[in-house]
């Protein structure tokens, strides 16, 4: 099983915790995490974008001019895609984006993606972050302790409203609970922080994902 140690919040060693092989110590997947990240994209896309044909732009009905004897061009409607004003040459139109992944897929990629955050020592565990209010420099200060300098993914074991407003004005910090996780996060962010009793949640979490 692969240990970790546990800090607290000025960064000292506390004490040393073994986590779940299955969840954390497996060989990262890079195709199946690379299919769920191109999945969770294609869902957050929304697909309302919409441009009119030729035969739905207004107007247009009478032929310019007759079809001969003019010197110029025959043309049948002033809403040709080749006029100003007119149709949308094979233009986008409302459509669903969203991709299914199977439920062992999904889950394969957050064990592959936590994984490789042990296997880099990019993850980082804290007896407990919790502030007494929100403080942006008290994060700060805890961030910095940690000697973490990168993008970093707070993962708290209940939503933690002081943790949050402490951790929002930070560039590049984000901070989730151990049921929101999802590959992505994980991914864009160089470092992942979980408190002791997040790392506990996310594994009775994720197994029954």
């Amino acid at each position: 099983m692969p240990k970790v140690q546990v800090v607290n919040m000025q960064g000292a060693p506390v004490e040393e915790i073994e986590l779940d092989e299955q969840i954390f110590g497996i060989e990262p997947n890079v195709h199946v995490m690379h299919a769920a990240v191109v999945a969770q994209l294609a869902n957050a896309r929304v697909g309302t974008h919409s441009t009119l044909g030729r035969s739905e732009v207004r107007g247009g009905g009478r032929k310019p001019w007759r079809q001969k004897g003019t010197g110029r061009a025959r043309a049948g409607t002033i809403r040709s895609p080749l006029w100003r004003g007119g149709g949308i040459i094979f233009g986008p139109k409302p459509r669903d984006y969203s991709k299914k992944l199977p439920k062992k897929v999904k889950r394969l990629a957050l064990y592959s993606a936590l994984s490789s955050k042990v296997n880099s020592n990019n993850l980082i565990v804290v007896d407990q972050i919790s502030f007494e209010q929100p403080k942006t420099k008290e994060m700060v200060k805890m961030l910095k302790a940690l000697n973490v300098d990168k993008k970093a993914l707070l993962v708290t074991a209940e939503n933690d409203k002081n943790a949050v407003y402490s951790a929002r004005n930070i560039e590049g910090v984000l901070t989730t609970r151990p049921d929101t996780l999802n590959v992505v996060d994980l991914l864009k962010h160089d470092v992942v922080v979980f408190s002791k009793a997040a790392v506990r949640q996310a594994e009775e979490v994720l197994k029954n994902a």
